[in-house]
């Protein structure tokens, strides 16, 4: 039984659960964890939202933990001299380097199902290693974690744009 470890709750698996939940900027990532957050709650699953994005400035949800506590994107910009998307880029080199301080905080949620709300950069996921290190780090940790692909349902209705985004989907598979 070395997957269990006892709290003052009860008995709680070492193994964690959630979702990552990705997609390009306005596709409605932080609509979906707030509203999935609502559903599991409904059902009496305990649940954390992890806001992993620095530039997202108004959550529609109370973070459990967010990681613009760590970095924001407006204080990397104001004192790095980056643009928004370097910051951006710079703000997950910075949650890599600092792993531990995400770790940190997610231990203080036993028991808890994970809803992990990610930048919208594609190039953080297609281009980039960080995100997927990060990642890397929580499944050594024991997070069993599923991603979730958000993308505007007009990109479904045309052939051309279903294929690319299935495409997108597959490259920045995590």
């Amino acid at each position: 039984m070395k997957d269990v470890v006892p709290f003052a709750g009860g008995v709680v698996s070492t193994t964690r659960f959630g979702q990552l939940v990705i997609g390009p900027p306005g596709s409605g990532k932080s609509t979906y964890c707030d509203s999935m957050a609502k559903l599991l709650t409904e059902i009496g699953r305990k649940v954390a939202v992890i806001n992993l994005d620095p530039a997202n400035d108004t959550l529609s949800y109370t973070a459990a933990v967010d990681v613009s506590e760590l970095i924001t994107v407006a204080d990397v910009m104001a004192h790095v001299e980056l643009g928004p998307n370097g910051g951006l880029v710079y703000c997950m080199e910075y949650l890599e380097q600092n792993i531990q301080w995400l770790t940190e905080q997610l231990d203080k949620l036993p028991g808890h199902y994970f809803i992990f709300d990610c930048p919208g950069q594609v190039e953080l996921y297609t281009h980039h290693n960080s995100m997927k290190n990060v990642m890397l780090k929580l499944q050594e940790l024991n997070f069993r974690l599923c991603t979730v692909h958000l993308v505007d349902s007009h990109y479904c209705s045309d052939p051309g744009k279903f294929i690319s985004t299935l495409l997108l989907s597959m490259t920045a598979m995590l």
